[in-house]
């Protein structure tokens, strides 16, 4: 058996190739960056639905009065409230101000909508809830207002 061939199957030369791989990776593609995505990603999502709601208010209003059908809130107050941090909360997770407060109440939301509208849309809702899991969980990462004003920590 060759040298190389030797090398190969020792356990601890595959770890120290896999870890020079994922620091090559990583270095590529900074954490930060993809935090950045992510907010952008799932804000995006929340953001064009409050913009349909103000575009089409008449048909947001069917909607949560005809559809959604939520418990405990009258279908006017939900569709005020849930327009409102459509729009709110994204802006904040685009700039990476208050992110992983501006987490929680979208996080909030996809909670109900896959419990009480659409329970079969979990694939869907997921893709929604992980990333705003990561940035409540995470923070936002350095490319971020809250970093640049001191309220999220610099991680050494």
């Amino acid at each position: 058996m060759s040298t190389t061939a030797l090398e190969l199957s020792a356990p601890a030369s595959w770890r120290t190739r896999l870890a020079a791989v994922q620091a090559r990776l990583e270095s590529a593609l900074p954490l930060s960056v993809l935090q950045l995505l992510m907010r952008i990603a799932v804000g995006g999502v929340f953001f064009r639905s409050g913009l349909l709601k103000i575009e089409s208010w008449d048909l947001a209003l069917l909607l949560f009065r005809d559809e959604y059908k939520l418990p405990l809130l009258p279908p006017e107050l939900a569709a005020v409230l849930g327009t409102a941090v459509e729009l709110g909360a994204p802006l904040l997770l685009f700039a990476g101000l208050l992110t992983r407060l501006a987490a929680l109440p979208l996080l909030a939301m996809t909670l109900v909508i896959e419990v009480f509208v659409y329970p079969d849309a979990w694939n869907e809702h997921l893709m929604w809830a992980v990333p705003l899991l990561f940035l409540l969980t995470r923070g936002p990462g350095a490319l971020s207002l809250d970093r640049v004003l001191g309220l999220e920590p610099v991680k050494r």
